[in-house]
């Protein structure tokens, strides 16, 4: 017999089916910012998982000076050299942090999140954390500290052996452009409606998705309110399933 659960976040509504001797609860971890008195601060997270880069956000970044810890897997590096050199040469603004080596979830149990295949035993989690630090110290970048897995699930279990290799996990508390599959508009709407200690969660490797010009639009509106951008590192990171205490 096989159990079937809905999982909803704000990407989409997914099935998955996994048999009785290996299912687990997946979790999505979520993650704010302390609040600092007297100004209102907020997180931008950026996924490039794979593909090639979204000059639109990286462009708008660079121009209106808007931090951001960018979420890099060892595929996008390869083919992305341009866009990792335009980040390197603003270390102000940009913190590059692992997405993993080849972008499959950080679940170590076989099953299908969001279409994607999981890692599937503890030991391809961990070959995937490794191998995206790896890739990024190939670069020259310093050390990741932070890790986002594909999809942004995990079985608590991973969960537990990342922080045990020394990594923070980066939940969100915004899913701004579910996935780089919301429209424009919508992006924008959601981008533009944090408030201070939010994280926000977007994706720079869809240039050709009209989401993107969405992320634009909302870090401008949020700018425009007086909110200060940050990244993971220079902010206390507050997140809940174990992922940061």
């Amino acid at each position: 017999m096989r159990l079937f659960q809905k999982h909803f976040c704000a990407i989409a509504i997914s099935l998955w089916a996994a048999s009785p001797s290996n299912a687990q609860l997946l979790v999505e971890p979520t993650l704010h910012i302390k609040a600092e008195a007297g100004g209102g601060r907020v997180a931008l997270t950026l996924d490039a998982c794979g593909g090639r880069t979204d000059t639109r956000i990286l462009s708008a970044l660079v121009e209106n000076k808007i931090p951001a810890t960018i979420f890099v897997t060892g595929i996008w590096l390869k083919h992305n050299a341009t866009a990792v050199e335009i980040m390197r040469a603003h270390p102000e603004l940009f913190e590059l942090e692992n997405h993993g080596g080849r972008h499959v979830p950080a679940v170590d149990t076989p099953q299908k999140i969001y279409g994607i295949r999981s890692a599937g035993s503890p030991e391809a989690v961990l070959a995937e954390v490794e191998s995206g630090a790896a890739a990024l110290a190939v670069t020259g970048e310093p050390a990741p500290k932070w890790f986002r897995g594909a999809t942004a699930e995990y079985s608590p279990s991973a969960i537990a052996m990342i922080r045990k290799l020394g990594f923070k996990i980066a939940g969100f508390s915004i899913n701004g452009d579910g996935g780089s599959l919301l429209g424009a508009k919508e992006t924008a709407r959601r981008i533009a409606a944090a408030k201070d200690g939010d994280v926000i969660i977007a994706h720079i490797n869809q240039p050709t998705h009209a989401a993107g010009e969405g992320v634009v639009q909302g870090l401008l509106a949020l700018k425009a309110k007086g909110l200060t951008f940050v990244r993971l590192d220079d902010a206390d990171g507050i997140g809940d399933e174990g992922t940061t205490d």
